[in-house]
């Protein structure tokens, strides 16, 4: 299925993209963020385990074991601080 993905601030910085669509397999976003990180690169530096960042799954925020459908707007960004 096909899937929307967003990159934000710095993780659109790093990958160079502020996003695309995508022909995933995933069930969820866990195995979305996987499938991306193996693409290596930027990919894996951006969205590697570990590294915080938030996901919103069709603009509300969204953990990783939601389930992805056809069609999903994903959105990968750091977390947010106020000034």
């Amino acid at each position: 299925m096909k899937v929307q993905i967003k990159y934000f601030a710095s993780i659109r910085e790093a990958i160079g993209r502020s996003g695309e669509e995508w022909e995933t397999g995933a069930a969820t976003l866990a195995q979305l963020r996987a499938e991306l990180l193996a693409r290596g690169g930027a990919y894996a530096e951006a969205l590697a385990p570990g590294r915080a960042l938030r996901m919103a799954l069709n603009q509300v925020m969204a953990d990783e074991a939601a389930a992805l459908t056809a069609g999903a707007e994903v959105a990968f960004f750091p977390p947010v601080t106020g000034g």
